[in-house]
């Protein structure tokens, strides 16, 4: 298979290593220099092509390909710039390959469990209807219909992964969680590995054409359990615990922050395992074995 991941950032680069290791042709995107950098370190056998999902006619560069992954970030920035790349960029990839002779057959965007918005602690699914209740998360909502319907339109079957809070390295943020104090809430996560080995497997196994599958790991867990869980772990006193209400009544927060904070689900992983992906991570207890342990051997 040929795959062509657009936005090869933290995930794109560990998918296009896993697709490599199994064979595949893979060809990372990216628009900087540091970045192309990045995925010719990656592996031999992954080619670095420069384009721009936000610039149309930089994508006439992509080679043709099977699938395409568009995994691009808007660098954490607002709703606008998330819009242009989300929206406007995936759009533009979309049309390029639709535009072609030969089309490739399947596209994976990679969204977020953002879209479902405040269920008061209860389970979501790709059964529950989202809700996004910021104008970032609209603009995710809005994306996955260019993902799936827009696609589709042009002969390309979509799939939405929806992804939990990633970690993994470089992104395990221990300090958050160690020194505190931590908000209640619930957390659901997704290792990077995990995040990109789903996506190869759906990829290779062919599953999930024209919908949405949620990417968590086995277990949502609730913050302070979590804190107190890696405190535990790490050898150091347990952080200072808030309630929703405490954080909100200090009136320090945003809006969208304190939208954020509401905001609370449990994200069920029921589909990805009925479809037959298993997890190198199921809970945050192995995905944080080596933060912790790093941590460890730091202060000894």
């Amino acid at each position: 298979m040929r795959v062509v991941i657009v936005g090869c950032g933290y995930v794109g680069l560990e998918l296009a290593r896993g697709l490599a290791a199994r064979d595949h042709d893979v060809i990372g995107v990216r628009r900087s220099d540091d970045g192309l950098d990045a995925i010719e370190a990656v592996d031999e056998g992954v080619e670095a092509v420069r384009a721009d999902a936000t610039d149309p006619e930089s994508l006439a560069a992509l080679p043709d390909v099977d699938a395409v992954v568009f995994a691009a970030s808007s660098g954490g920035r607002g709703a606008e710039a998330a819009r242009e790349v989300y929206v406007d960029g995936l759009r533009n990839v979309v049309e390029e390959y639709g535009d072609r002779t030969r089309a490739p057959d399947r596209l994976v965007y990679t969204s977020s469990t953002g879209v479902y918005g405040d269920h008061g602690g209860a389970w979501v699914d790709e059964g529950t209807p989202i809700e996004p209740t910021t104008e970032k998360t609209r603009v995710l909502a809005e994306a996955e219909r260019v993902a799936l319907e827009d696609a589709a339109a042009a002969g390309i079957d979509g799939t939405v992964a929806r992804f939990a809070g990633l970690y993994g390295p470089d992104r395990y943020r221990l300090d958050r969680y160690l020194e505190g104090p931590v908000t209640a809430g619930y957390l659901n996560m997704v290792h990077r590995d995990d995040a990109a080995g789903a996506i190869r497997f759906l990829l290779e196994s062919d599953a999930a054409r024209g919908e949405p599958v949620v990417v968590v790991d086995d277990e949502p867990v609730e913050k302070h359990a979590f804190a107190d869980w890696l405190a535990d772990e790490c050898g150091v006193d347990r952080p200072e615990k808030r309630s929703k209400e405490t954080r909100i009544a200090a009136g320090d927060l945003s809006p969208a922050a304190e939208r954020r904070i509401r905001t609370s689900k449990r994200c069920s992983n029921d589909r990805l395992r009925e479809l037959g992906y298993a997890f190198a991570y199921p809970t945050f207890r192995e995905g944080y074995r080596d933060a912790v342990d790093g941590f460890r051997r730091a202060r000894e």
